[in-house]
Order: C-alpha cells, then structure tokens, then sequence
C-alpha cells in the first residue's frame, strides 16, 4: 500500500512519544516525514544536516529499536537529507508549535485598591479566592527556552517544579547566571506552565526592585499586615534578582517571614540571582541558608550547538529566512550569552532591511564586526591536531592511523572532541580529518571524552589545559 510508511511512521511516533519529553519530541519528531517504506527500510526526510546530525547522536538507539519494534528483526533506518545550496533553496527551520492564546479561563478578576499593580485579594470582604494578577510575560515558555548542556539542570528542575510545586525537594528552585543567559526567561516559564496546568494555583512573579518598594509603601501606610497576608497567600511566588535585597535589612527580615510561611505550608519559591548563594554579600545568612535548602542550578555560556539551535528557532518564530552559512558564521562567533546572540541578530536583519542588501557572509562578516571578537588566526581541525599531537609527543599521521593503542585512541579522541565543539565542522568532515571515518566514531570518540571528564579529574585537567593551550596559540 502507498500510505504504509504513514501508518508505519505513525506507529513508532505513539512509541516515541512515551519515551521522550514532549519539548524533545515537538522539536526533533514532528518536523520529520515519512518518505518511503521498501520491505523493511523505511525512509524518513530530515530538514538538514544539523537535524541529521542531532538524531544520530542523541535519538538513533530509540529509532533503531522503534523502527524494529514496528517491522519485525532486520528493519532498517534511512535518511533523505534536506540540504541547501547556493541556487537558493529554503534554510531548515525547526517546528515550534504555536503559543496557546489566553482563554477566558485565564482572564484575571479585576480588583479595586491595587498595590502598585498587583492586587489584594484581603480588601474584599467574604470572597476567599481571588484571581491575583501573576505578572508574567506570556511569551515566556519552556517551548521557546532551548535545551543545551548549558541548561539542561535548570530546565529539568524548573520543568519538575511546574509539574509539582511545592511537592519537589527544589524548594527553592534557586536559579543563577551571568546577565543575558535566560533565568528570567526560565523562571517565568516555570509560571505560566503552572498557570496553564494548574487552575487553581495563584502565580505571582515579582522582582526583587518591586518587592522593595512595595514593602516601603506599605510602611508609609501602615499596612505591613495585608502586606505580608497578601503574600502569605500566593501558592507559587517568583522573586527576579535577589541579590538586590543585598543590606536592605528590613526587607530581608519581612521576606525571611514571607519565606518561611510559604516554605512550611507546602508552597513553592522560584528564586533568581546573578550568583551562587555562596557568593551573595550583603545577606543575612538565616535568609542564606534557607537558598540553599532546595537546589542551586546554574545557566551557563550556550554552546555552538545550542546557540545554532535558538537562532533557528528565533527565524522561524519571527518568519525570517537566512543562508545557513550566515547562522553558523553568527553560530560560532557570537561567544557570549543569548542576549548579545540576538542583539548581533537584529543588527544584521536591521541593516538588509534599510540597505536592501541580501545577507550572506560578506556582509555578516562586515555588520557584525563590531560584535565579533577577531582572532589572527582562524582554528582548524589541523591546528587542533597540532597541538594535541604536539602534547603528546606523537606525529599527526598516528591520530588519523587506524592503531588502537590506547594512548593514540585517547589522543585522537580528544582532538575529534575539540574538533567538534571549537570548529565548525560538520561530524562528517570530522571523520575524514582522521583517516576517513565515519560520524558514529566522532560521537563515539565526544562521549568517551565526556564520560571521562566526569569519572577522571586528571583526565578533566589535562583537557581543560588543552583547551588553553589552543585558545592561547589563537591570540
């Protein structure tokens, strides 16, 4: 039958879909269509190389067990790759499904008296529960917040506190990272999908800014007891940059109460800062300790990987098409957190807007050169083999030999490592870099590396000083 390999691709999604989160399958899984199905092989279209790529790496053992499941012993997996060449064809988007628009059950109840905004539910007399306006942004979800190495913790426990707040031991959820790296982003996610969920909840994001002022109005009026019964009463409370409470004494001691109420009656905190607890200065250390009960996960750099990934996500959000060329070269050099990636983004869409200028890597180059921080030298596979050869006091043609003596294999592991995450080069060009092998070796040899890092702290120190050592051979 001609619709086969629908019904057969239908069949293993209902089995993928048991066996991943849904951000993982709205992002990897929907995008992917059904092309063929010849006796047992089944071939499914990819939008590009990079998707490729991500699905071998991360995906391949579940498709290959699904795929069998399906089509009994022998069934194989192939590949129709989309990808793009210089006649002009289409740049892959990833498929992102639309945000859920506000419905009524989401319409706030408007209350008299608001206290700078966020109303109080206490002046009306014989109603118990009322709407309170949460003060979330609701472009803020874990949809449009992409998963990296850079924030796979954060993103997991916020997800696990958004599925049980108050009912995780993440309480707080206390969430920190430089400027730029999504910690508002993450923790407003965390509310909406409270929201979205859990009707019954009351959600309340508030910075710490606001807080503070709150507090000092309701000292003005003398009206600390709705004040701290206001807060008393929200299920889920969100307080931004906490390190701004930093020597304000008095509002540390009303939010320690605050604190403790809402901990000790099953609530749940989300709290952001731009440092550890450890690091916060100005504190009291009974609100210090109490950080520290639930979880401390950290935001970091985004990777290339990652950073590829949210610039895709953002075209295809925002309808835009760019030459792959162009977001590997944005990609890779715009090394700094999220906020600067976008910043360097608009610029260039800015400038082809009023030019009228197509935007390829000339111009990129040109536009973002005040964004990008230029290095004399360009890194290649073959520097990387260089140096780590050099380091180990063996020729490059044993990293690219086909012996397994356990030193050359470490050494060629560790420069298909670098290879990967420093240079722009897909797994494919990798392998033949090392004596012409395949894109399985290089994932194989990246996690061998990974897992190495974690288990051996002598082998985690030699690859950091690696990774000095060619960043200083760059200058």
């Amino acid at each position: 039958m001609s619709s086969s390999h629908q019904d057969v691709w239908e069949s293993c999604l209902k089995i993928i879909r048991d066996n991943v989160n849904l951000q993982s399958f709205k992002t990897w899984f929907e995008p992917i269509n059904p092309v063929r199905l010849e006796g047992k092989i089944l071939t499914i279209q990819v939008p590009s190389l990079f998707f490729y790529e991500w699905i071998e790496e991360h995906y391949v053992s579940l498709l290959k067990k699904t795929i069998k499941k399906e089509l009994g012993p022998g069934a194989k997996l192939e590949y129709n790759i989309i990808v793009e060449n210089s006649s002009g064809s289409k740049p892959h988007t990833i498929k992102i499904p639309t945000q859920r628009n506000k419905s009524d059950d989401d319409l706030e109840i408007s209350v008299p008296n608001a206290m700078n905004g966020i109303k109080n539910p206490f002046i009306i007399p014989g109603i118990k529960k009322v709407n309170v306006d949460s003060q979330l942004n609701q472009s803020y979800s874990f949809n449009n917040f992409i998963e990296g190495d850079c924030n796979r913790l954060a993103r997991s426990a916020g997800q696990a506190v958004a599925a049980r707040p108050g009912g995780t031991s993440f309480n707080p959820l206390f969430i920190y990272g430089g400027v730029g790296l999504g910690k508002t982003h993450l923790a407003q996610a965390i509310g909406n999908q409270v929201k979205e969920n859990l009707k019954n909840k009351t959600v309340l994001y508030v910075t710490s800014e606001k807080f503070t002022n709150q507090f000092i109005e309701a000292v003005k009026n003398n009206s600390i007891n709705d004040f701290v019964n206001f807060y008393q009463l929200i299920d889920l409370l969100i307080v931004d940059d906490v390190q701004f409470f930093a020597n304000k004494d008095k509002t540390q001691d009303i939010f320690f109460h605050i604190f403790n109420h809402l901990q000790q009656n099953g609530k749940q905190l989300v709290l952001t800062s731009d440092r550890p607890p450890k690091d916060l200065q100005g504190l009291e250390e009974r609100l210090l300790s109490r950080f520290k009960w639930g979880l401390s996960a950290d935001l970091q750099i985004p990777d290339y990987e990652t950073r590829l990934a949210i610039m895709e996500h953002k075209m295809y959000a925002d309808g835009i098409e760019l030459d792959r060329e162009v977001m590997e070269y944005v990609a890779y050099n715009m090394t700094g957190n999220i906020r600067e990636l976008e910043g360097a983004l608009i610029s260039l869409l800015a400038h082809s807007s009023l030019t009228r200028k197509d935007i390829d890597i000339q111009l990129a180059k040109e536009i973002l050169k005040n964004f990008v921080k230029q290095n004399s030298k360009e890194l290649t596979i073959e520097h990387i083999q260089k140096l780590v050869s050099d380091h180990f006091e063996m020729p490059v043609d044993l990293l690219k030999s086909k012996t397994r003596k356990r030193h050359i294999v470490q050494a060629r592991q560790i420069s298909m490592y670098f290879a990967k995450n420093l240079t722009r080069s897909s797994l494919a060009n990798i392998g033949k870099h090392f004596g012409g092998r395949d894109h399985s070796t290089v994932i194989h040899a990246c996690q061998t590396v990974l897992d190495l890092m974690q288990t051996d702290n002598r082998f985690k120190n030699k690859v950091i000083e690696l990774e000095k050592l060619i960043n200083v051979n760059l200058k």
